[in-house]
């Protein structure tokens, strides 16, 4: 992947989908996307309501910003969580590549271009998902839970938290316990890849 921490923009010419013909794929797979810093809330807010629009919920599956919780000292000492941006500048989107979603992406206002050569779409490979979080169609982890069991967190963010499950997300592959952060009861979600049960 490009550089993440790199604020430069770099304009990119917007090419018509009548001068730039490409290999359309069957299956969706996750693309990286460049945006203008501070932009990216936006464009995932403006791509999701291009796909409810123009219908395209078969072809652009998921629009993503990807956060991560960061604990900042304020000045009077108090400990405060916030999500942060993991890559401020960049959206990913879950989709299939053709025309009509380039197109679509390529001109949502605030969008500089896809990470790739020439702007050309790149998707992800399994392991550059798998360490921003984003779980593989076919990643279904073998974990016998139910709610009330309790887990323990073996990697990620929580590790060595203990705590009993409230939910279970099949489809993301998560399930939500409550941790005390600063004296306070907070529900969080995990992997079912980062737990184990005790």
């Amino acid at each position: 992947m490009a550089d993440i921490n790199n604020e430069e923009t770099v304009e990119v010419p917007v090419r018509t989908s009548t001068s730039f013909k490409q290999v359309e794929d069957t299956e969706p797979h996750w693309y990286v996307v460049h945006t203008y810093s501070g932009y990216e809330n936006k464009v995932k807010a403006d791509i999701e309501k291009t796909i409810e629009n123009r219908k395209l919920q078969g072809q652009m599956l998921e629009v993503m910003v990807p956060l991560q919780d960061v604990v900042e000292t304020k000045s009077n000492g108090e400990k405060k969580t916030v999500s942060k941006k993991l890559f401020p500048g960049y959206v990913l989107v879950h989709m299939i590549k053709n025309d009509v979603t380039w197109y679509v992406v390529r001109n949502t206002r605030g969008v500089t271009g896809f990470v790739g050569p020439g702007s050309e779409p790149v998707p992800l490979t399994e392991a550059e998902m798998r360490k921003l979080g984003v779980k593989t169609p076919d990643e279904v982890f073998d974990i016998d839970v139910e709610v009330g069991d309790l887990i323990k967190v073996v990697s990620g963010a929580w590790e060595g938290t203990e705590g009993n499950i409230k939910s279970i997300n099949a489809g993301k592959q998560t399930v939500t316990i409550d941790v005390d952060i600063f004296g306070r009861t907070t529900s969080v979600e995990i992997s079912l890849g980062d737990i184990e049960k005790l």
